[in-house]
């Protein structure tokens, strides 16, 4: 650790208001800026939160949900408990982990004790907000890690819109670089606003951007129905030439289309 990255974050202003405010993060500010911006939160809403370690964004969306709401946090590490919400340790893209949260959501069950309304008829209980202040686990390498992170915003957005309810919000952060217009295209196929936000409470030195998205539509648009958001960022980073195909070459044989039709007797 430098002498230098030691002062910078002895003297970080939104470390020490998140310590006097008892956050847990000065990502907490984060995310409060981005909701005192955009709204995404209301309350008696169903927040998910994705990568929720160490808890500061799930203590802000207990906050902004209120007692009538449910706030789930998922990370690979566990998190200390957060009074209001329910933490599940786990990869969100794991199917155990994935279960377990739908059981949480149609259980009805609160952290309290309390029971959350019953759901007639087959209607399913479904997120209003997803949050994600996820992050891979950083290397140095700018340009290898902006495409982990750019896979992994692809992969939290497949595995958690099918549990996002029509006209539901999604946040996530994402690193500025190559490939990136590749997830906010496909997010616009998804949503009727989306754009890019960087709060102030982000590090100047940070190449990080938040990509905020309202309005989930009830199907994607027309010409991006049946393809996931994963298939979507290969597809645009293989026609801007940053990835090949893994389709095999065509053979260069060129076979005729005729076909042999026997003599009739």
């Amino acid at each position: 650790m430098s002498k230098r990255w030691f002062q910078e974050h002895q003297r970080d202003t939104w470390r020490r208001q998140a310590r006097s405010k008892g956050y847990r993060a000065r990502s907490a500010f984060k995310l409060k800026q981005i909701q005192e911006k955009f709204t995404l939160i209301r309350e008696g809403d169903l927040v998910l939160d994705v990568g929720c370690h160490p808890g500061g964004w799930t203590q802000v969306s207990v906050e902004e949900t209120g007692s009538n709401g449910l706030v789930i946090g998922i990370d690979l590490l566990a998190c200390a408990p957060v009074d209001g919400a329910h933490l599940v340790i786990g990869d969100v893209t794991d199917k155990i982990s994935q279960e377990t949260i739908l059981e949480l959501l149609q259980g009805g069950s609160k952290v309290d004790g309390s029971t959350l309304p019953e759901i007639g008829g087959d209607e399913t209980r479904l997120f209003n907000t997803i949050v994600s202040d996820i992050s891979p686990r950083l290397t140095g390498q700018y340009d290898r890690d902006q495409a982990i992170s750019l896979e992994l915003v692809a992969m939290v957005f497949d595995f958690t819109l099918p549990l996002l309810a029509t006209g539901g919000s999604f946040v996530t952060k994402i690193f500025q670089g190559t490939g990136i217009e590749g997830v906010v295209n496909a997010a616009k196929q998804r949503f009727s606003r989306v754009q890019r936000f960087s709060p102030e409470a982000s590090r100047n030195s940070s190449s990080e951007v938040f990509l905020i998205c309202k309005n989930k539509l009830p199907k994607p648009k027309k010409g991006f129905r049946g393809t996931t958001v994963a298939q979507e960022l290969d597809s645009h980073l293989e026609s801007e030439g940053i990835i090949q195909s893994n389709e095999p070459e065509p053979e260069t044989e060129v076979k005729s289309g005729f076909r042999r039709i026997p003599k009739k007797e």
